[in-house]
């Protein structure tokens, strides 16, 4: 089962999950596990549901917040806002830092290895690659090369992480700014390629003249040798005539 399939299954399971409560403990409790789990990276679903909207300014918005964060942060974002949300498990932890990952490898194709443990908070190479061999690469939600001279990770491949507010106008402005450039240069291409028919049909027409010029210059030279052949012959004769004479 590849990742995009899992992931659609296990956030249908979360949203029916989320949708069937509406007290505001069940509904931390599933946030909770729904964040827990390992092999889930999409929240923005379960964020969607007005029930989960409905614990903003309530004695559970911090598990909103927990939502949010998943959804859209980093682990350094939690660490700046740790004494407002509750404690994470281990595999909260666990997973914050593979979305950190996410992040970085959706902005960056080439990720060195002192900004990885920095953002991280992993001490030395080592652990860093285990991370992200074990907890990244084997889950399926990054692929690429370990570049151990180089210090970096070159990234081939990352799943995309929930749009975060605003993102998604920034993504439709790109994309029409991308289409806009797409069609001036294939604009550019056709004149280009007009341009270059021009120029072939006219060096078609220089070629073709100048082998007409050639052909008329050949028979010129032909005639002119032909008319002078005879008077070369009748001068020798002549000449011939005078030393008999003589």
């Amino acid at each position: 089962m590849d990742i995009e399939q899992r992931q659609s299954e296990l956030i249908d399971h979360f949203v029916k999950q989320a949708s069937a409560v509406s007290n505001a403990p069940s509904l931390a409790s599933v946030i909770v596990e729904a964040t827990s789990n390992p092999l889930l990276f999409a929240f923005s679903e379960i964020l969607a549901l007005p029930n989960v909207l409905q614990l903003e300014a309530t004695d559970n918005s911090v598990y909103l917040d927990l939502l949010r964060l998943f959804a859209h942060g980093i682990w350094s974002d939690y660490k700046s806002n740790s004494d407002r949300l509750p404690q994470l498990t281990p595999d909260q932890i666990l997973k914050l830092k593979q979305l950190t990952v996410l992040t970085l490898a959706e902005t960056y194709k080439v990720l060195p290895y002192d900004q990885l443990m920095q953002e991280l908070d992993v001490t030395n190479v080592r652990e860093l690659e285990d991370f992200l061999i074990n907890e990244c690469m084997y889950a399926g939600i990054v692929r690429g090369k370990l570049d151990q001279l180089r210090r970096c990770f070159e990234v081939q491949f990352a799943a995309g992480r929930d749009l975060r507010p605003g993102q998604l106008g920034n993504m439709i402005q790109t994309l029409s700014n991308w289409l806009s450039t797409s069609e001036n240069m294939l604009v550019s291409i056709q004149d280009k390629i007009k341009w270059a028919d021009a120029m072939s049909e006219i060096d078609k027409k220089h070629r073709k003249d100048v082998e007409e010029k050639v052909e008329e210059v050949k028979k010129s030279l032909f005639k002119l040798h032909t008319v002078s052949r005879p008077t070369s012959t009748s001068e020798g004769m002549r000449r011939s005539a005078l030393n008999l004479v003589e």
